[in-house]
């Protein structure tokens, strides 16, 4: 019970991500500040932690090795991922930011061909490109049809503009989030830690983060006082207390797959506690019924894909032993 409890509070301190970001956006912020401001904070945070943990030196080495790749693979997974998260926040309510972004489950589905799976065995090592997992992708389209249901009360209040900037932006992010962070993984091959391959992506990235503030500065000026606070929060709630607790809760029951299927189920909570937030800070009216019945799907959908993928990775377990 204690793995469950602790990854819904990380679902909680996630949620702070989308609230906040719509509370900036609704108080005149530009999305360029919201985005880049809570990379630039991140990092003292993460120097901390892995200097602490005495990673620095070894992180720094391994940047080294190949430059390029980190440059760009952070600059898909860290820039092209949180940017656009920030625009929509211009176009569409918090909570169906949260909802929308679940589509990231169906996106690391389709993704799947583009990388190389290691088996172990007694016969070896063996490496398969990545195959779609039909029964992973039948599970996704619960997803897809809760978030259709979500965004069908919004076409009904917005332009079709404003639809589409909103939902392609986070589109973009589902997609650009996975592929950046697996082709990182494969490049690290498992010699960093996830504090420390964080903060690399986040200095990798910092070209990108520099070149969207001066564009900032020449468009809309520096950000307010209260936007640079907020944005803080974020960085703080989500970048660094989020997934600090929701990485204690999977080492916690990293032996046992069903458990830590049911901990990475906690985080379709983000939805809940978005559209709560937003309904006590912002007063926005809460969503028509056939919203709220999308919500739920999105969160069963989420759930099923969890379980799932557990009794996936127990079943290769089992093969490899």
């Amino acid at each position: 019970m204690k793995p469950i409890i602790i990854g819904i509070i990380a679902a909680f301190f996630f949620a702070f991500t989308f609230v906040l970001n719509a509370t900036m956006e609704a108080g005149g912020g530009s999305w360029i500040w919201s985005a880049s401001l809570r990379y630039l904070f991140m990092i003292p945070f993460l120097l901390l932690i892995v200097i602490s943990r005495k990673n620095l030196k070894p992180l720094l080495q391994e940047m080294n090795k190949n430059k390029r790749a980190w440059t760009l693979w952070s600059f898909i997974g860290f820039g092209l991922f949180y940017a656009p998260l920030c625009f929509a926040a211009a176009y569409s309510p918090g909570w169906l930011i949260a909802g929308t972004w679940q589509i990231t489950i169906v996106a690391g589905t389709l993704l799947a061909p583009l990388f190389l799976i290691t088996i172990h065995s007694n016969k070896g090592t063996t490496q398969l490109r990545g195959k779609i997992p039909v029964k992973s992708l039948m599970i996704s389209f619960i997803i897809l049809t809760g978030v259709s249901l979500m965004q069908l009360e919004h076409v009904a209040t917005v332009s079709s503009s404003t639809l589409w900037f909103g939902f392609i932006s986070v589109i973009l992010a589902a997609f650009a989030y996975p592929l950046g962070n697996r082709k990182m993984m494969d490049i690290c091959g498992g010699r960093l830690d996830a504090y420390r391959r964080v903060l690399g992506m986040t200095l990798a990235s910092l070209p990108f983060w520099f070149v969207l503030s001066l564009y900032g500065l020449v468009t809309v000026g520096g950000p307010t006082a209260s936007q640079s606070l907020q944005t803080l929060i974020v960085a703080i709630s989500s970048g660094v207390i989020a997934t600090v607790l929701f990485f204690k809760a999977t080492d916690l029951v990293r032996e046992d797959m069903q458990k830590l299927g049911a901990v990475e189920a906690t985080q379709s909570m983000e939805v809940l506690f978005a559209l709560a937030g937003e309904v006590l800070f912002l007063s926005i009216v809460l969503p028509s019924s056939l919203a709220i019945i999308g919500i739920f799907i999105v969160m069963l959908g989420m759930i099923l894909h969890s379980f799932n993928s557990s009794k996936t990775k127990k079943s290769v377990m089992q093969l490899n032993a």
